[in-house]
Order: structure tokens, then C-alpha cells, then sequence
């Protein structure tokens, strides 16, 4: 069930709602784990064990390390590898295992038949949060959960469970025990997930089309005009998605008195690869940093270690992204590229007018998505070829002014929804309007925006059976 669907919107979310203010403060934990659990059910009611099995066993983990982490250190230490292996062999065998059959048998010879497991809806990001759980309390920086039902919630809560943020238990550890409803907060989860809902529903979706269409076609009959519109397409449609999956979830935290952190911070705008991944997936590009690369020892080393660790972290990043090789490219290809940065390439940039250091950036972040979008490596490959004029493609052709006539509004639509300028905007509209009914003016107009795009999504998802959400494959 996902976030933009009849059923989750028209059933799902009231009825959760409902269930959880109308049941007494001692029984709200309770209420919406077992509203969390439907939720996954819905989906893989099988796996709901072996999601319970990972918070049961970080459960125990964290109070023998909280227990033995002064006293008995190398006791301490144990349970924690121990957790990590546990929890690292679980997303290692339901992920991967085919992967490492598939190279086995390729390198090899051999025939050894893959297991063809499904993989377990959101698994890259609540294991990620269950290990972060017990790292946080062999650091001292958080207690461990003394009741299990609570620590299952943190772990099972559905508005975060598919595809993240991904909440640190730190981040919410008061919330778990102690919220209270507040109408203000209330009100901005949901604009936060009515504007998420749009960005998913009406760009997201929309914009996929034109890439849908354009990478099913035979590459030797488009031009390549045709394969840079594609790419810009696949581009705006993972980040719509993607961003609006995450407003969504956060505007439902909201909705039931969490506050998750921000996942997205315009993106595109960025003016260097290192400040792009600053800005895009937020979460867990902070966990890769706080869990791997300062561990491994970041930017302390040395020049050569440094770019080393960068490698690590970006080769692990890729790989997390999805058991294939294009993935593991993808990440070293970004990986290397923050690493000549920081070798003096974002001094450089940095000297260049913001138009060229846009350019720069867009280019490299395209080429990128043509790594991460095809899982055949020869394919992406081909479609890189094409983009750089090293084929016989024609240069244009009336297909690719079909889809520029068809899809230029849209195209500009996303280009202005992934900039700060709509904020920008509704930030002068507040300053147009005297102080004395300002707030009230700029509250209407607001919520009758948020009615409008709510309505015009709603028919959109009536009317279209093109709903993909991207990062299930995650």
C-alpha cells in the first residue's frame, strides 16, 4: 500500500486516525503498532516476523550493551558486533545472496540455482535504523528502550517504514513515550503531506511517463535530443518521487505527534556533486557519514586515505542502492567525483560564475542517472554514447519535438517546483499584505491551495493507472 493511492488516502489514513485519537494516551503505542503492522501486512504479511525478529534482537543487544559498556567494555563490545552481524546477514541474505550466486556461477562456471527471494518491502531502511540503535547506545548517546512493544513501534512506524527518512531513535525517543496532540502541528503535517502527495502524483508520476515511453523504444531510433529529454525526465521523476514520498511521510509523523528530520533540501540547485549530496537524501547520507566514513577515519588521514574512505563509503552507498554492478559503478562514480572536489576542484569551482558551476553540476548528476537507471551496464553505456553524439543518432528529430510540444509545460513545472522559487514567493505575498490580517490573508490562500492540489490529485489517481513508486526496489 503506498502513501499515493485511493486506498491508503480514503481508507487507510482515517481510519489509523481515527483508531488512534479516539483510544485513551496509554493505549496510542499500542494502537499504531498494530495500525503499522496491518499496514506492512497489507503488503508482505509473511515478512512481518522477520521485521519483529530485527527489533527483538536490537531489543536485547541494546540492554546488554547499555548494562556491560562501563563495566565490562569488551562485553559491550561483543554484543554490539554481534548485532551488527546479525542485522548485516539478514539484509545481506535477502538482498544479495542471488547477486553473489549470480557472480559465483559467472566467474566459476557453475550452475548454482538463486533462491529468487522477494525482497522484504523497506528492509535497506529499517535495518539501517535498528543498527543505528545499538551503535547510539554503546556511544552513550542514547538510552536503550525498556519497554519492547515501544522500541517495535520505532522500528515498525509506518509513515517511515517504506522508504525512510530514515529516523534516528535519538531523533524520536521522547516522542515515543510522551506527545501530545497539537493542533498547529497537526495542520502542518498535513499541508506537508498534501504538497508531497502532489509533487508524487501530478510531477512525479507525469513526467515518469515521458521516461517510460522514451527507454522503451529501440535506442538506435531516437535522437539524441530524445535521450537527453529521457534522462531529464528519469531525473525529475526520482526526485519528485522520492522528495514527495518523503513529505508525505513526514507530514504523517506530524499527523500522529512525531517530527522526523527533512529528507530533501532542493537538490538541483546545488553548484557542486559535495553539495548535491548534502542536499538529497539527507538521511541517510548523514548515516553513511556518522556510522561508516568517520569511523573508517573521514578526512584525518591524509589525502590518500581520505579518497580511500570516500570510495568505502560511496562503493557501499551504490551497493545499498541495489545488488547489480551498475549500482556499485554508480556510487564510485560519485565517490570519486567528491573525492577530486575536495582535492581542489571545489576551489576551482567556486572561482567560476554560478551558471557554469549549475552546468557542471546538472551534466555530472545526468550522467549519473543513466548509471543508476539501467541495470544492464551496456545499455546505460549505449545511452551514454548516444547523449555525447559518439553514434550515428540524429542530432533531432520531430519525435523528440513531439515530446518537447507535449511535455514543455510540465518540464518547466518541474524545473520551477525543484527550485526555492514557490517559497520565495509565497515569502513576498506575506510581506504584500499589511500586519494586521497578513497572517490571516496568507493562512486562506494557503489552505486553499493545498484544497485545490488535493482535489486535482485525487482525480488524477482516479483517473491513471500509472502509480510506480520507485524505491520499493529498495
Amino acid at each position: 500500500m503506498v502513501f499515493s493511492s485511493l486506498t491508503f488516502l480514503f481508507f487507510f489514513l482515517p481510519l489509523a486516525l481515527l483508531l488512534y485519537y479516539s483510544c485513551p494516551k496509554r493505549m496510542k503505542n499500542i494502537v499504531l503498532l498494530a495500525v503499522s503492522l496491518f499496514f506492512y501486512a497489507w503488503g508482505e504479511p509473511i515478512y512481518i516476523f522477520l521485521m519483529i525478529f530485527s527489533a527483538g534482537i536490537d531489543y536485547v543487544h541494546g540492554l546488554i550493551i547499555h548494562k556491560n559498556r562501563m563495566s565490562r567494555p569488551s562485553l559491550a563490545k561483543i554484543a554490539l558486533l554481534s548485532s551488527m552481524v546479525v542485522n548485516i546477514a539478514i539484509l545481506s541474505f535477502f538482498k544479495y545472496a542471488d547477486f553473489l550466486v549470480e557472480n559465483v556461477n559467472l566467474l566459476f562456471g557453475t550452475a548454482i540455482m538463486p533462491l529468487d527471494l522477494p525482497l522484504p518491502i523497506g528492509i535497506s531502511f529499517y535495518t539501517f535504523q535498528t543498527m543505528s540503535y545499538s551503535i547510539d547506545i554503546y556511544r552513550g548517546k542514547v538510552e536503550p528502550q525498556k519497554n519492547p512493544l515501544t522500541l517495535a513501534l520505532y522500528v515498525t512506524l509506518f509513515p517511515q517504514l517504506i522508504a525512510g527518512p530514515i529516523v534516528r531513535y535519538e531523533t524520536i525517543a521522547k516522542e515515543l513515550s510522551n506527545r501530545r496532540f497539537q493542533l498547529d502541528q497537526f495542520a502542518e503535517g498535513v499541508r506537508f503531506f498534501i504538497i508531497g502527495l502532489g509533487k508524487k502524483v501530478l510531477i512525479a508520476n507525469s513526467i515518469g511517463g515521458l521516461w517510460f515511453t522514451i527507454q522503451g523504444q529501440e535506442l538506435s531510433d531516437l535522437s539524441m535530443l530524445t535521450v537527453w529529454l529521457g534522462i531529464i525526465a528519469f531525473s525529475f521523476q526520482i526526485y519528485f518521487d522520492f522528495s514527495g514520498y518523503s513529505d508525505m511521510a513526514i507530514g504523517l509523523g506530524k499527523m500522529f505527534g512525531f517530527n522526523f528530520p527533512v529528507n530533501f533540501n532542493y537538490p538541483y540547485i546545488s553548484k557542486s556533486v559535495t553539495e548535491f549530496w548534502r542536499r538529497w537524501h539527507i538521511t541517510l547520507g548523514s548515516w553513511f557519514r556518522d556510522y561508516v566514513y568517520f569511523p573508517l577515519g573521514g578526512s584525518r588521514n591524509g589525502t590518500l586515505r581520505t579518497i580511500r574512505n570516500l570510495l568505502i563509503v560511496w562503493g557501499i552507498t551504490g551497493l545499498w542502492h541495489g545488488a547489480s554492478w551498475n549500482f556499485v559503478l554508480w556510487g564510485l562514480y560519485f565517490g570519486f567525483l567528491i573525492g577530486i572536489e575536495k582535492l581542489g576542484l571545489l576551489k576551482l569551482l567556486q572561482k567560476m560564475h554560478p551558471f557554469f558551476q549549475h552546468a557542471y553540476l546538472l551534466v555530472i548528476i545526468l550522467f549519473g542517472w543513466v548509471l543508476f537507471v539501467f541495470d544492464d551496464l551496456h545499455k546505460g553505456i549505449a545511452y551514454i554514447k548516444v547523449m555525447v553524439g559518439a553514434t550515428t543518432n540524429k542530432l533531432y528529430d520531430m519525435q523528440a519535438l513531439y515530446f518537447l510540444y507535449t511535455h514543455g509545460v510540465l518540464l518547466v513545472i518541474a524545473v520551477i517546483a525543484s527550485t526555492p522559487l514557490l517559497k520565495h514567493l509565497k515569502g513576498k505575498i506575506e510581506l504584500a499584505f499589511p500586519a494586521s490580517f497578513q497572517r490571516k490573508a496568507v493562512e486562506l490562500l494557503s489552505i486553499g491551495c493545498l484544497i485545490i492540489l488535493l482535489v486535482v490529485s485525487t482525480a488524477y489517481l482516479v483517473n491513471s493507472s500509472y502509480n510506480p513508486f520507485l524505491y520499493f526496489r529498495f
